[in-house]
């Protein structure tokens, strides 16, 4: 048959390759027929996206645009059915495409895909077309075996939560790439690569793709969720792959990768100022690497990365998150030659719909193109969307203000938000004798703009606390203290301030050596002291040393409580109005 549009055939999965387990591979062969003498480069589009978290609905949140004036245009973006419409204008531009991801589709998901499972993210997914996703950490917050049925489908339930509740599952029509991810066996949980091949006789060519996450995702999650798995090294399971997909008939190597960087916030296309975790991956790539598509910092950038080992430049491109931006990459692909001869990328803005936020009305601008939403993927999202609205619209109680969330260079510090999460941690743990409360920033989701009213909905308490994490309370000395808010302050990753309670006032100097910034340190206005004991709380995915705080796992006399979420809308419910805490309790000093 012949058609505009790639026709998908067969799925193909090639077998182990001996006892060292090397990378599986999942290959599928799409073709749109050409003719038989190639007169020049094939051009592909490659639609990719990350990030997406569930994000069935436009999100709230916009895309900052530094303007000629150096001011910054906010631009309303996102939505799954937004996104679904900006992916087909991309697929438009190009007869020869194909849609990527580089992880974290599901999870921390807004509550209409999280309490059904993120299935309907899945469901989403689908009707945009993907055909590979390297798996990201979020993948792994309910374990390898729901992400497995995420992939095949099917109604097993794994956890708290029934699956298919609205919709017999039928998985992914995409595959998981997993190439540094590894099994008891010494096998990758999902197939390391996958290939897709377009045009035929002497305009055939064909990309490689090769996914994975990073290497530190047992700090990320629930140890207990991937305690039998291994994480490798990221740029060691990429030179592994690279020579393999080449073997396989790859013109072209993509790798997708849930591992990334940041720039100065304003130019979602610009590579200025980058840097990141990503880096020493990038520097250890041996040749062959044609694009790199990024995520997990939540960044837009579109980048010719020159790697430090001298190789040659890589195109590097991440598209922010919850589907309020897609790449569009081009790859101009010589057959007879069997490589690319030119690549280029930039970002599209999903511009959806108009949101309040704390500073005001977050208007439409004519700078940027309007999508409309897709009819099928809003109906789908519909029916999501109305099962849950009882839950989502219930009034939870008032507050004085608004409450935001730090974001760009300040994203590492929890803000007012983080004063109010962290009062309410205290709150709800005093009965196990806490003294102490802290939140992690990166766990902050979303910041809190209530109604003209002040009131607040339980779904907006869920969308900026969307784990489900318990509350643990546990004993340590003032030692262990001070060594666990350094570990926020290390420059093992990036810095995290951690959000302390009422009563908790800490001064830090960046400038000064690692393990060493702490300058002040008080509880209720008196020095921590380094032999006492103090109670303190904490989600239990920093209780058993997530995000690198590895002190907490250390805390003695353990006590577990309720879930978080629960324990936010206790503290809001307690008064008619809640005071939303103005203080800096963490202050940077020095330069």
């Amino acid at each position: 048959m012949t058609s505009p549009k790639i026709r998908a055939l067969p799925l193909l999965t090639a077998s182990l390759l001996a006892a060292c387990a090397a990378p599986q591979a999942s290959h599928q062969t799409s073709s749109v027929p050409g003719p038989q003498a190639a007169a020049g480069p094939v051009e592909v589009g490659i639609v990719a996206i990350n990030d997406f978290h569930g994000a069935l609905e436009p999100p709230g949140q916009s895309v900052n645009v530094k303007q000629a004036d150096g001011s910054m245009l906010p631009v309303p973006a996102g939505g799954g059915a937004w996104l679904a419409s900006a992916v087909d204008s991309i697929k438009a531009l190009h007869p020869n495409h194909v849609v990527v991801a580089a992880g974290d589709l599901t999870s921390a998901s807004q509550l209409a895909s999280s309490l059904y499972l993120d299935e309907p993210a899945v469901g989403v997914m689908n009707r945009l077309g993907l055909e590979f996703n390297a798996v990201g950490n979020h993948e792994f917050d309910r374990g390898p075996k729901e992400l497995q049925r995420l992939q095949s489908g099917g109604c097993e339930k794994n956890g708290r939560l029934d699956p298919c509740q609205l919709e017999q599952f039928k998985g992914a029509s995409y595959k998981y790439l997993s190439a540094s991810t590894f099994k008891a066996d010494g096998s990758t949980l999902f197939p390391a690569t996958g290939l897709k091949t377009f045009g035929t006789g002497a305009s055939k060519v064909t990309i490689g793709f090769v996914g994975l996450s990073l290497k530190s995702v047992p700090t990320l999650v629930a140890p207990e969720q991937v305690k039998d798995l291994t994480f490798g090294d990221e740029a060691e399971a990429i030179n592994k792959a690279i020579p393999l997909l080449r073997a396989e008939g790859a013109d072209a190597v993509v790798v997708l990768i849930h591992q990334g960087g940041k720039t100065p916030v304003g130019d979602p296309n610009g590579c200025d100022g980058f840097t990141g975790d990503i880096q020493p991956i990038l520097d250890k790539l041996n040749p062959g690497v044609d694009v790199v598509v990024s995520g997990h910092t939540h960044w837009s950038y579109v980048c010719n990365y020159k790697p430090a080992n001298g190789g040659a430049p890589i195109l590097l491109t991440s598209a922010g998150v919850y589907g309020e931006l897609v790449t569009d990459i081009t790859l101009k692909i010589d057959p007879a030659a069997h490589r690319v001869v030119s690549s280029a990328a930039h970002n599209v803005i999903v511009q959806s719909t108009p949101y309040k936020a704390s500073r005001g009305e977050i208007a439409n601008t004519d700078a940027f193109p309007r999508f409309a939403p897709r009819a099928d993927v809003a109906a789908y999202v519909k029916q999501y969307k109305d099962a849950s609205i009882s839950l989502v619209e219930r009034p939870v109680g008032k507050v004085s203000q608004a409450a935001s969330k730090s974001d760009g260079a300040e994203s590492g510090t929890g803000g007012t938000l983080g004063n109010l999460i962290a009062d309410s941690q205290l709150a709800a743990t005093r009965g196990a004798g806490a003294q102490i409360a802290f939140t992690n920033p990166f766990g902050i989701r979303a910041s809190l703009v209530p109604a003209a009213d002040g009131q607040v909905t339980f779904g907006q308490l869920y969308a900026i606390e969307p784990f489900g994490n318990e509350l643990v309370t546990m004993t340590l000395t003032g030692t262990q203290l001070r060594a666990v808010i350094e570990e926020g302050l290390d420059d093992e990753g990036p810095m995290q301030v951690l959000s302390p309670s009422a009563g908790l006032m800490l001064r830090y100097d960046p400038a000064r050596p690692s393990g060493k910034r702490i300058v002040s340190l008080t509880l209720n206005g008196k020095p921590v002291s380094a032999a006492a004991n103090y109670r303190v709380s904490m989600v239990n995915f920093l209780a058993e040393g997530g995000d690198g705080f590895t002190t907490f796992a250390k805390g003695t006399q353990r006590t577990r409580g309720m879930i978080d979420v629960m324990a936010f809308e206790d503290w809001l419910k307690a008064v008619p109005v809640r005071e939303v805490p103005q203080e800096s309790r963490t202050v940077k000093v020095g330069k």
